[in-house]
């Protein structure tokens, strides 16, 4: 389960099949910490910053997180444990990816970024030159697989239940069932939320994060965590800036201030504006991605 919020004690459903659980023994246990950038936000930019008089915080311990019940120590335990196990089967999931030349992106924002919209429309802008694969996570139904299919790209669903994040293990299981081919885009499109999905790395080249214009600007300040993990942002549902009051540049600015190396790209699924640059984007990862191995054939 997730140190923080108690999640996956649900059934886990991957392409309609239960997940069952079986003992893995860690090669390595590793524990966060927050990076360089977050420890600098907190000690410049009173937005996050903890010495406040006027609020409760309880991100102060070791474990920078609290659980009723659980001591900061019995919680860094757990949690090291938990990131420990998942980190070497990400890497087992990031070797296979590597060495059949998939170049593989965890797609993450809060529920109702666009998504599934902009995951629909890259497919049909990619059809005929890039094959794709998806991945879909949500707590329950199929809905969003069921769009994906519909543009003829393959789509495997899993749905975590109680869980408000994939892990590596589900991607691991996930690989199996769906095979995507050598050379080819594989597509994550990780449970929405903001929190737990930054600290679970599923193997894949990138995180790409996603905030929708129809959300604050403030969003980098408030969950740091996932956009100090993304290498991209994607500033989606531009087309509705002549409706909103939305301050593209200060969104990006608290962005750049959390991690100043995150890229940024403005765009709308709806107009088009913007995802040529993301297509480029993908295909120089998909270049680079072919180009740093031989690719290895499937073996049934």
């Amino acid at each position: 389960m997730c140190s923080v919020c108690g999640c996956a004690n649900g059934e886990t459903l991957i392409g309609g099949m239960k997940r069952v659980l079986k003992p893995r023994s860690a090669a390595t246990t590793v524990g966060w910490k927050p990076t360089p950038a977050l420890q600098q936000l907190a000690r410049t930019t009173p937005d996050v910053a903890s010495a406040h008089a006027h609020h409760l915080h309880y991100g102060h311990g070791p474990a920078h997180a609290h659980a009723p019940g659980l001591s900061q120590g019995q919680m860094v335990r757990i949690e090291r444990d938990i990131l420990g196990k998942n980190d070497a089967l990400a890497q087992a999931n990031r070797r296979r990816l590597a060495e059949r030349g998939i170049f593989a992106l965890n797609l993450v924002s809060s529920p109702g970024s666009g998504k599934t919209t902009l995951l629909v429309e890259t497919i049909r802008r990619l059809a005929g030159s890039v094959a794709v694969s998806v991945i879909e996570g949500d707590q329950q139904t199929e809905f969003d697989a069921e769009r994906i299919r519909a543009t003829g790209a393959p789509a495997l669903q899993i749905n975590t239940g109680k869980g408000c994040h994939l892990d590596a293990d589900m991607i691991g299981r996930a690989l199996d069932r769906l095979d995507p081919p050598a050379g080819s885009l594989l597509l994550i499109e990780n449970v929405g939320n903001l929190v737990c999905p930054a600290a679970f790395d599923l193997g894949e080249a990138h995180k790409v994060v996603i905030l929708s214009i129809t959300e604050g600007e403030d969003k980098p300040l408030k969950y740091p965590d996932m956009f100090a993990a993304a290498d991209l942002m994607l500033l989606s549902k531009v087309d509705l800036a002549p409706y909103l009051d939305f301050d593209i540049a200060r969104a990006i600015g608290y962005a750049q201030r959390v991690k100043p190396s995150l890229q940024t790209i403005i765009c709308s699924a709806k107009s088009g504006e913007g995802f040529e640059a993301w297509l480029d984007w993908i295909r120089a990862g998909l270049a680079a991605t072919r180009a740093s191995g031989t690719l290895v054939a499937h073996q049934p």
